[in-house]
């Protein structure tokens, strides 16, 4: 049984675990801390950290001053409020300029589930993805946001994470290595590759073990950089394997599947397919079961598989 936890609690801890080590590092927030888990960093570090209040686009701006003189600012809030509402300061305060700020977006995807469709954050990964000079990751664990922080904060520019809200099975072990820009195999496979990114990782593994028992080996690969795209590993996955689902909590236009299937038909022309909310707004209601009703339950993973794995033998 996997340990289950909540990914912003982790980021928490390792923002505290963090601030010891560099004294350059300051936090600011709009206003829900408490949300967020900076909270924790301002109790330990009160005087580098700065509540902006509501003003989301004035915070961007704030950050990217104190970054042009050498400080690295961790700007938090919920993710639909900076991909959407701050998007200007973003691109042409900070991405325009390549300075060092580092975006902490929370309650991704379905995650603020009963807060509806004026909140879930569904399109952050297509618009931040399309900004020049953004670094795109999103986070799958609370091992992977430990691990990730520190990573993260040292990479030069702009890097915009996600996290979720809910908690979610820790998938990795402890001594997982994260490297920006490199994806991570978590089950080897040659029937068909599954390319998962964020907190629904958990449930392409389950749709494989699943698999495995239809005699179906599908390799799992980890995306959690969209930006740079490890390509390299994309395109070992189509020709390996034949064929490529995708799985993404947000909309299937401009994110981690429109990434895979722009490589591939450059590369490597395999059948592709994709999980993801499919062009629309969702409901409130409980997490697991948006996640189910918007494309991304197991039993979909599997049906989508198996219709790729006849695929690809038909086109033979």
């Amino acid at each position: 049984m996997l340990r289950t936890e909540a990914i912003r609690a982790a980021y928490g801890q390792a923002l505290v675990e963090e601030g010891k080590k560099n004294d350059k590092l300051i936090v600011l927030d709009a206003d829900v801390s408490n949300s967020t888990y900076s909270v924790k960093f301002a109790q330990a570090y009160p005087d580098r950290f700065l509540n902006m209040g509501i003003a989301e686009a004035n915070m961007v701006c704030y950050a990217a001053g104190i970054a042009a003189v050498g400080y690295i600012p961790i700007v938090n809030t919920f993710s639909f409020l900076l991909c959407e509402r701050a998007l200007d300061q973003i691109r042409s305060s900070v991405a325009y300029n390549h300075l060092h700020v580092k975006f902490a977006a929370n309650y991704g995807g379905l995650s603020d589930s009963y807060d509806g469709a004026s909140h879930h954050s569904i399109t952050d990964l297509a618009i931040i993805r399309a900004i020049p000079g953004m670094t795109l990751i999103n986070i799958s664990d609370g091992v992977c946001m430990r691990k990730a922080l520190g990573a993260i904060c040292d990479y030069p520019g702009p890097v915009y994470f996600r996290l979720c809200r809910a908690e979610t099975p820790n998938v990795h072990e402890e001594d997982f290595i994260f490297e920006i820009g490199k994806a991570h195999m978590l089950r080897d496979g040659s029937d068909c590759a599954i390319i998962a990114t964020g907190a629904v990782l958990y449930r392409a593994l389950e749709a494989a073990d699943r698999l495995l028992a239809m005699d179906i080996h599908a390799r799992v690969l980890e995306i959690h950089t969209i930006k740079p795209l490890d390509k390299e590993s994309i395109v070992s996955a189509a020709r390996e394997t034949g064929a490529l689902l995708t799985v993404e909590e947000g909309t299937i236009l401009g994110g981690l599947g429109s990434a895979v299937a722009e490589v591939t038909v450059k590369e490597c022309c395999v059948p592709v397919d994709f999980c993801g909310i499919d062009d629309c707004y969702a409901q409130s209601g409980p997490y697991d079961a948006l996640l189910d009703r918007y494309g991304l339950s197991v039993d979909t993973i599997i049906r989508k598989t198996m219709e790729l794995v006849k695929n690809k033998k038909a086109m033979r």
